[in-house]
């Protein structure tokens, strides 16, 4: 083995041991986050006794999990039981192996350890666990695993209301990951690659995706929280039906490691969304174009953490502000709504770019702001046409049912 070969491994083991412990911090991060956003929202104190502002608390909530005692019903099925919390968990952080975090970082070294032997590095290091050539597939193929965990957990349980959890979350993730990946495909065809790093790097050409697909930031929003079970998609768990859905018979750390699972995926969507629609650890203005430094590389590392952490907020925001779906109404705007209109959104942007690139547009500002005043368009229509009395039945049939 050459010394650069050995250089280059030494570097991927560690971009993927400093990549996942800092996304299992964020994780805990997270938990403290959504209790404090909850306090203020509500009016109230949130966490407030362990460490400053609490934030000790994941610690002291992480050690009550390790020595609470492990129970397994009587009548569950053990393997598929004790599996099912690995396989919710494991997708969701292989997920942010493929999500460029920062600008390269420039680094040399050559030293020689014993028993090991010569290191060698010179050159910018791609802030990325794996540039996979097929990276945007592989995001939808990896995210749709996720509900089998779920799946598994309320059927292996052997109870009523956990089976009832895991039937509504195989349907509801079914439903929504088809209107994931249709929403990403204007992306596809704007970037014409399927790399993160690319998509990146086309976005710092010109303007983020969220100006020239406006509509398909909305869309994917929506099918992200879906995916993730976050209200007011919360159908699988609802407390009020179901008791805690899939996840009812499940207790101490086997139960934590759902709700890591959980925040886990909050944490790579909202990643994703920074990525795809917001430029990813791109800085407006063109200020981290250039050589590569270390100056550059940790002001887009920020730059990145700040897009994301945006995204959490929000996700902690709604779900302590909008009441939850009935499954009627969850099922309808998955396949009568976000289903036909992602679709048709796909077919409009195809033509939109036909027609803008027979008219000699090359990609840019002009063109990106050309998309966006068709989005415009497009945005009336669809909000105006989703009138809760028009395709999300509620209100309307209950109207008719009283006349």
């Amino acid at each position: 083995m050459t010394p650069e070969l050995k250089g280059l491994l030494l570097i991927g083991s560690i971009k993927t041991t400093a990549v996942f412990a800092v996304v299992f911090l964020c994780v805990a991060f997270t938990t403290w986050l959504e209790r404090r956003v909850a306090a203020w929202i509500q009016n109230r104190i949130g966490p407030n006794r362990v460490g400053p502002q609490g934030l000790f608390q994941p610690i002291a909530d992480g050690l009550k999990n390790f020595v609470k005692e492990e129970l397994l019903p009587g009548q569950a099925d053990r393997t598929m039981f004790i599996l099912a919390p690995v396989m919710a968990f494991v997708p969701s952080l292989l997920l942010f192996a493929v999500i460029p975090f920062a600008a390269p970082l420039p680094l040399s070294f050559d030293f020689t350890l014993p028993l090991l032997g010569r290191f060698v590095h010179d050159g910018p290091v791609a802030m990325i666990v794996a540039d996979l050539p097929i990276g945007f597939l592989f995001i939808l193929a990896l995210s749709s695993l996720s509900v089998y965990g779920i799946v598994f957990a309320g059927y292996s349980s052997g109870d009523k209301y956990s089976l009832l959890g895991g039937l509504r979350s195989s349907a509801q993730m079914v439903s929504y990951e088809i209107a994931l990946g249709l929403s990403l495909i204007p992306i596809l065809l704007v970037a014409g690659d399927v790399r993160l790093t690319e998509i990146v790097a086309v976005q710092q050409e010109s303007l983020w995706f969220v100006i020239p697909l406006t509509l398909s930031f909305v869309f994917f929003v929506v099918s992200a929280l879906a995916e993730n079970n976050r209200l007011p998609f919360d159908l699988p768990e609802a407390e009020g039906e179901l008791v805690g859905g899939y996840h009812t018979e499940y207790s101490s750390m086997r139960f934590a490691i759902f709700l890591v699972a959980e925040y886990g995926a909050m944490i790579t969507m909202s990643a994703l969304m920074a990525t795809f629609f917001f430029g990813g650890w791109d800085i407006p203005g063109g200020w981290d174009e250039g050589e590569p430094s270390v100056l550059v590389w940790l002001a887009t590392l920020i730059t990145f953490l700040a897009k994301t952490f945006f995204f959490v907020f929000c996700y902690i925001w709604i779900r302590w502000t909008l009441p939850r779906f009935r499954f009627d109404q969850l099922m309808s705007l998955g396949w009568k709504v976000l289903l036909p209109v992602t679709l048709l959104y796909v077919m409009v942007v195809a033509v939109a770019l036909w027609v803008f690139d027979g008219l000699g547009l090359a990609w840019g500002p002009t063109y990106a702001l050309a998309m966006f005043g068709v989005n415009v368009v497009l945005i009336v229509l669809v909000f105006w046409g989703l009138d809760r009395n028009r395709l999300v039945w509620g209100q309307r049939l209950q109207r008719e049912g009283r006349a």
